[in-house]
C-alpha cells in the first residue's frame, strides 16, 4: 500500500497460539499526513499522529492473551484504542464476534489492509474517542461507537493524568450491564486512581497479573514489564 503523505513497512508479528501476523505498519515515527486536518479537530497533532500506526510491546501482550481465550459465539467484544488492531485480528482469525474502534482517521485504513494481507474478512470498525476531544465533527461521516459489548479490551491507555477518568466513563458508556474489562499497562502510574474511576462505575478489579514475558521475536530483547488488568461488573442498575 502505498500513499502520498507517509510511508509504510511490512512485519511478520509472532503472536503465540496463532499463525504470524503479516503488519502493514508506519515505516517510523517521523510521519503525518492531515491534509483534511481530520487528526486536529480530534485532538490528534504531528508529534501524536504516528503512534497509531506503530507496534506496540502492549499490543502484542493483549493479542497473545486475547489468542488463548475460548471463543464464545454470543459474546461482543470491543477493542478500544485499537491503533493497528493486533487483538481484533487475532479476534477475527479466531472467529470470535469482534469490533475495533480508534479515533484516528487511518486506523480503519489499516485495519482494512492488515486483515486483506492475512486473508481475513474486513473487521467491523467504529470511531471512538474518549476526553475533550470526542465531539461530532460535522465534516466527518465516520461510523460512531454506539453500542455496548462484552468484553472491552485495550492496551496502553493511561498515558497521561486525565486519562484514567476520561476512559472510565468511555469504558461505562460501551460496557454492558455485566461486562468484563482488559486493559494492558506498561506501568504508566496511573493504575490506582484508573481503579477508583472504574469502582464509581460497578467495575471490580479481579485480576492484577504481572507480565513479564520474554518478546517470541527477539529472545535477547528486554522482557516486557507492565500488568493485565480484568475487571468485572455484575451488579445491576450500572450501564447507560
Amino acid at each position: 500500500m502505498t500513499m502520498p503523505g507517509y510511508r509504510t513497512k511490512l512485519e511478520s508479528i509472532a503472536i503465540a497460539g496463532v499463525k504470524n501476523l503479516v503488519i502493514r505498519s508506519l515505516l517510523d515515527r517521523q510521519q503525518f499526513h492531515d491534509p483534511q486536518g481530520v487528526a486536529l479537530r480530534r485532538g490528534i497533532n504531528s508529534a501524536t499522529w504516528p503512534l497509531f500506526g506503530m507496534i506496540w510491546p502492549s499490543g502484542i501482550q493483549l493479542a497473545t492473551r486475547l489468542a488463548s481465550r475460548p471463543v464464545c459465539a454470543n459474546e461482543r467484544i470491543l477493542e478500544i484504542g485499537c491503533g493497528l488492531g493486533l487483538a481484533s485480528l487475532v479476534a477475527q482469525h479466531r472467529g470470535a464476534r469482534i469490533t475495533a474502534s480508534d479515533c484516528h482517521p487511518l486506523a480503519e485504513t489499516f485495519l482494512d489492509e492488515n486483515a486483506r494481507l492475512n486473508d481475513l474478512p474486513l473487521l467491523r470498525y467504529k470511531y471512538g474517542q474518549w476526553g475533550s476531544q470526542a465531539v461530532a465533527d460535522p465534516e466527518d461521516d465516520t461510523a460512531v461507537l454506539a453500542s455496548q459489548y462484552d468484553l472491552i479490551i485495550g492496551s496502553d491507555l493511561l498515558y497521561d493524568r486525565d486519562m484514567p477518568k476520561d476512559l472510565a466513563q468511555f469504558i461505562d458508556r460501551h460496557a454492558a450491564p455485566q461486562a468484563e474489562v482488559w486493559l494492558v499497562d506498561p506501568n504508566r502510574g496511573h493504575r490506582p486512581a484508573f481503579n477508583r474511576h472504574m469502582a464509581t462505575h460497578g467495575f471490580v478489579l479481579a485480576a492484577d497479573e504481572r507480565l513479564n514475558d520474554q518478546p517470541p521475536e527477539a529472545a535477547s530483547a528486554d522482557p516486557y514489564k507492565g500488568r493485565l488488568l480484568v475487571y468485572h461488573r455484575k451488579a445491576q442498575g450500572f450501564g447507560n
